[in-house]
């Protein structure tokens, strides 16, 4: 399977983006999804997660300002990010797995996920 990530860019604080990633497979068979973060000089966060059931799971840094959502007819992953802050300024990736992601929080463990996108930078100033 091949994720192909999009809209992310450049805003000022308290700005808001949609991420998008097109997934080649239905991604109905793909029952574990997830949106990561990479910033400069630190590791890849798990910042969202959904699973097939629509049941979904947040990092507490984004919480109430991230929705993740999916959409099976267009095999379409996207993440709604507002509010954002320097902090938030990362490359985002999205990842997909054919395995079964219980308990929910797995979404947001790279290691649940074998098939990843190649990142959309997202920039926010002050």
């Amino acid at each position: 399977v091949q994720l192909v990530e999009s809209g992310g860019g450049s805003v000022q604080s308290g700005g808001s983006l949609r991420l998008s990633c097109a997934v080649s497979d239905n991604t109905d068979s793909t029952y574990c999804m997830g949106w990561f973060r990479q910033a400069p000089g630190k590791g890849r966060e798990g910042v969202a997660g959904i699973r097939s059931d629509g049941i979904t799971a947040y990092a507490d840094s984004v919480r109430g300002r991230f929705t993740i959502s999916r959409d099976n007819d267009e095999n379409t992953l996207f993440l709604e990010v507002k509010k954002l802050q320097p902090e938030d300024t990362a490359m985002y990736y999205c990842a997909a797995d054919y395995a079964w992601c219980d308990p929910v929080s797995l979404t947001l463990r790279r290691g649940a996920y074998k098939h990843w996108g190649q990142g959309t930078q997202v920039t926010v100033s002050s």
